[in-house]
């Protein structure tokens, strides 16, 4: 196991005058690198890593010297040999204490930021509502954060956008996880004995997950449905071969996601849902605020007249459900129904989960490393100046 190698250079900061960041110029014949660690990750029901090794050449050819935890990829399969010219140090503390970058998924701990160089860079989710002791310990380090889940949804940050990318995946296994649930078929099956199918699905949210959801379940043969408050997303519907389940409330919010509805309005969509929601044979809701309790969708009334045998997956689990009845992280049966609340759903997709995240996280380093060096110019536009 070697140790980190680190020219004096890289220890001194400079604020520039024209907004940038840089790392000091190296002497002559000094090597140039950034120091980039990689943190395995700790958290319950996690299984991804921050790096895959497709990705890790290609941080190598910004100036990247890589370090990982040992053991970092073992979620995924991942062994320390998979990956080249990585340095592997088991010793998370040790493994950030000189790191101009670290890289992660889930929020490190506060005792490991707290091992973090002053100055140094964090890439990872963070949902600094639910932590103000980690936020605390990143201003007390001076350390600079990007939150992974703050990734603007423009299209020049498309490529780095984690959430959309995570979410993509959890739509797809909504459905799979759906399916070994139900007691019969997703599509219309002729057989000698007679015909069965098709099952009728419905998805509730018609984000990044709703959609991906709608098109697995199409390309499998059901009968789809989508709801969402957000009217435009109608179109989009339509185009994945579905129905759209219209109510007249127009939700739209900030940030492409949708606002909160007023007793009012949820009464008038409770109205017109019901009838759909208890038709179907499968329903799969998507709908999260980042930060904030997920909106309820699905009253414990609806799910008691729900078809017998009938399924819900609620990939909101995580932020409380969107169903009345779920009980985040179990499967449950209430009265003749199934509903299914898995947490930290991409994570049941570790390894392509992982890949997309890696690219995700490439796709922003090489917006501020570069040519050996980090360098971030807060004048531009994608880079909000930090208070």
């Amino acid at each position: 196991m070697r140790d980190f190698v680190r020219p004096e250079f890289l220890v001194d900061r400079r604020d520039q005058s024209d907004g940038t960041i840089r790392e000091a110029k190296p002497e002559a014949g000094a090597r140039m690198y950034v120091n980039v660690a990689v943190l395995k990750e700790t958290q319950p029901h996690e299984r991804r890593v921050a790096l895959v090794p497709s990705v890790a050449p290609r941080l190598i050819k910004l100036g990247a010297k890589l370090h990982m935890q040992t053991g970092a990829g073992d979620a995924v399969k991942l062994t320390d040999a998979a990956y080249k010219d990585v340095t592997f140090i088991a010793d998370p503390k040790k493994l950030v204490a000189l790191a101009d970058v670290v890289l992660a998924v889930q929020p490190p701990s506060i005792e490991v930021v707290g091992q973090m160089q002053e100055g140094a860079i964090l890439v990872s989710f963070i949902y600094a509502k639910h932590d103000s002791a980690l936020v605390q310990m990143l201003l007390d380090r001076k350390i600079t954060c990007f939150a992974m889940e703050r990734v603007p949804r423009i299209t020049r940050a498309q490529s780095m956008d984690a959430l959309s990318s995570q979410s993509a995946l959890a739509g797809y296994y909504s459905v799979q996880l759906g399916a070994t649930h139900l007691g019969r078929v997703l599509p219309k099956i002729t057989t000698a004995a007679g015909a069965i199918g098709p099952a009728r699905v419905l998805v509730m949210g018609l984000g990044v997950a709703g959609l991906e959801a709608l098109a697995t379940a199409h390309r499998l043969g059901a009968v789809t449905e989508g709801y969402d408050v957000r009217p435009e997303t109608q179109e989009q519907a339509l185009s994945l071969g579905a129905k759209f389940v219209e109510t007249g409330i127009d939700a739209r919010g900030k940030g492409g996601y949708a606002r909160e509805l007023t007793a009012e309005e949820k009464a008038r969509v409770d109205s017109v849902l019901t009838t759909h929601i208890q038709a179907a044979d499968l329903i799969i809701t998507t709908a999260a605020i980042p930060g904030r309790e997920s909106p309820k969708l699905i009253s414990k009334k609806q799910v008691a007249g729900m078809k017998a045998g009938a399924v819900i997956v609620d990939l909101s689990a995580d932020g409380g459900g969107n169903c009345e009845d779920t009980v985040p992280g179990e499967t449950v049966q209430i009265g003749l129904v199934t509903i299914v609340a898995p947490l930290n759903v991409p994570s049941l997709l570790g390894e392509d989960a992982s890949a997309l995240y890696s690219k995700n996280q490439y796709n922003l380093l090489a917006l501020f490393v570069k040519d050996n060096i980090v360098e971030i110019d807060w004048t531009m536009r994608f880079f909000p100046r930090p208070s």
